[in-house]
């Protein structure tokens, strides 16, 4: 039976239902003649409320609520890589085609190409037995990826009717499961599951190996887990969003979702092109085989703004099941809390600070705990990472959404505005970003990369530490007086901070680098130091030493040094081993 009521009362994407028709607790819902898809948002016997997912200009009261008995959902199934949905998983390509370049209100098309046939290939028989999470079939969706059919992971049973390898639809029945009380199901290539609801794993695992991005400063410095959760604050320009493209492009992980939340339409529609044109530095095919992108611009609905977060998570969580490692880009979160700050007023909920609801700390960390590196029902190993932009108003770190995610993430990219306006880029500056993920992977990086690269990174934060507070002396009273090795120390972190910490993400050597370059790079750079520093130990002036071109040299390394001529450093020492000799014997 079909649950209706009649709309009453309309604020907004917020519209009251007189009375308690029967609907559920977020429950799906199609609002008015246009059938707008909405959700119940809380119920009381006199009244039922719903946030509309899209414009509700032209609705006025005594319309109908139609109730659909599910919660919002996503739809699972081949098809979902490559494609742009909206924040209800609507593909925006099959809208472009129905309404051209705008959304009509109540337009609906099914998130997924029902028509296509994919190549399957069968990986049960029947009699077999299998529980939640068992792969029965597998389907090449992209080149890059391979879509495992799985039993949705509350059904059990005996496989029977296996259909013989072949082009199916993803509707189309390919086995049949009976259960153990006897009911039989078809089972197509489809699942559907509700967005607010975690999907279900066996067990958590530890953070123990990183997300490599090819990023000096975050894999050497500030490295994040996979599994794991990181933040990048920022004001407007500084980058936020190009080092998410960076990390989006060249980590490894199996799959990227990125989520634009409520950001400006023209830098959603760059990003789009932008994706499509990418080429995977993986298969040499385009990103776009391994990508999927969710669009909700700051001109969408402000409820599907809300929504399109748990979308992505979802389907990212969908992939981490099949066994493949996750890749959340969020840009950006605080955009989200916004949505939320709107429709809170809208529901005359009491504020909390700065006009955010109460319960803003509990959805963000509802948020990033579906983060995890997993074992799945099937018994094989996922993750889901999620890195998430915030985008702080004026960019002030002491405003909620970046204090309250604080809390929940243990990685912080803290971006520079001074930084990035002086072309350094990545912008993470080194004193506001931490990384609680050091402790946990240093038994990776001695077993993978080699024992000295936690020693070599904790130096070369001491030496930017130390830096950092020699900078305030010399704005009091000039570097003229400072001694010989405090001057040095200036001097190496200078060549740390352009030789290493910044990056060129155009150049071929020098957007992505791989860890045993990394490695090899702080050795070079710690070995000039010690060099150095045993030369001011004889009384040699500072002056003396920079009149060499050995620190720009050193700097110029990751230029001239490819990712697969590591050999080459042997060089850089023997210059810096000459380098030392020549003015040793100088001044004998």
């Amino acid at each position: 039976m079909t649950i209706t009521g009649k709309i009453y009362g309309i604020n907004g994407p917020v519209i009251y239902v007189k009375g308690d028709p029967g609907f559920k607790m977020s429950e799906m819902v199609y609002v008015g003649k246009d059938r707008l898809v909405g959700e119940v948002i809380a119920l009381s016997r006199s009244q039922t409320i719903i946030q509309v997912y899209e414009e509700t200009t032209g609705l006025k009261p005594g319309e109908e609520v139609i109730g659909s008995g599910d919660a919002i959902s996503v739809t699972l199934a081949p098809g979902i890589i490559g494609n742009i949905f909206d924040g209800v998983q609507r593909p925006l390509s099959e809208i472009a085609r129905h309404s051209g370049a705008f959304i009509d209100r109540g337009i609906s098309v099914e998130s997924l190409d029902s028509e296509k046939k994919w190549p399957t290939h069968m990986t049960v028989k029947d009699g077999d037995a299998v529980t939640g999470g068992t792969v029965i079939a597998t389907v090449p969706e992209t080149h890059a990826l391979e879509h495992r059919i799985m039993i949705p992971p509350n059904l059990s049973g005996t496989i029977k009717n296996v259909v013989p390898d072949g082009d199916y639809t993803i509707h189309q029945v390919i086995a049949t499961l009976t259960d153990y009380s006897g009911h039989e199901i078809p089972l197509t290539m489809v699942q559907h599951w509700p967005i607010r609801v975690p999907r279900p794993t066996r067990q958590r695992f530890p953070s123990d190996r990183p997300l490599i991005t090819g990023q000096r400063i975050l894999d050497t410095l500030f490295p994040i887990a996979k599994g794991g959760t990181a933040a990048v604050p920022g004001g407007f320009g500084t980058g936020k969003t190009m080092t998410q493209h960076q990390i989006a492009k060249w980590c490894d992980a199996d799959l990227i979702i990125y989520i634009g939340c409520g950001e400006r339409g023209n830098e959603m529609t760059q990003v789009l092109e932008d994706f499509s044109k990418l080429k995977d530095p993986r298969t040499g095919n385009s990103l776009m085989e391994r990508t999927t992108l969710i669009a909700n611009t700051s001109n969408m609905p402000v409820a599907a703004r809300e929504a399109s977060i748990y979308t992505g998570l979802t389907l990212a969580e969908y992939y981490r099941d099949m066994g493949y490692h996750v890749a959340i880009m969020a840009d950006s979160t605080s955009r989200w809390a916004e949505a939320l700050r709107e429709l809170s007023g809208r529901l005359e909920e009491m504020p909390a600070e700065e006009g955010f609801p109460a319960y803003l700390a509990s959805r963000l960390s509802a948020f990033y705990e579906r983060a995890g590196f997993m074992e799945t029902l099937n018994g094989m190993e996922g993750s889901v990472t999620i890195i998430g932009a915030v985008s702080p108003q004026g960019g002030d770190f002491s405003e909620p959404v970046t204090q309250n995610t604080k809390r929940f993430v243990r990685c912080f990219w803290g971006l520079d505005k001074s930084l990035a306006y002086a072309r350094h880029f990545p912008a993470i500056h080194w004193l506001t970003s931490y990384s609680e993920y050091v402790r946990d992977l240093t038994p990776w990086y001695e077993t993978h990369v080699g024992r000295d690269f936690i020693p070599c990174r904790t130096r070369i934060l001491a030496l930017l530490t130390k830096e950092s507070e020699l900078n305030e002396i010399v704005k009091l009273i000039g570097s003229d007086v400072l001694p010989d090795d405090q001057k040095l120390v200036l001097e190496i972190a200078r060549v740390i901070r352009l030789g290493f910490l910044q990056q060129n993400a155009y150049h071929p050597s020098d957007t992505y680098v791989p860890l045993a370059k990394q490695l090899k790079m702080m050795e070079t750079i710690l070995y000039l130091y010690d060099k150095c520093e045993a030369l001011i130990g004889l009384n040699m002036p500072m002056s003396l030493l920079r009149e060499d071109r050995i620190f720009e040299e050193i700097i110029s390394i990751k230029y001239n040094v490819g990712n697969d001529e590591l050999d080459k450093f042997n060089e850089y020492h023997d210059n810096i081993d000459a380098f030392y000799q020549r003015l040793m014997d100088e001044n004998a």
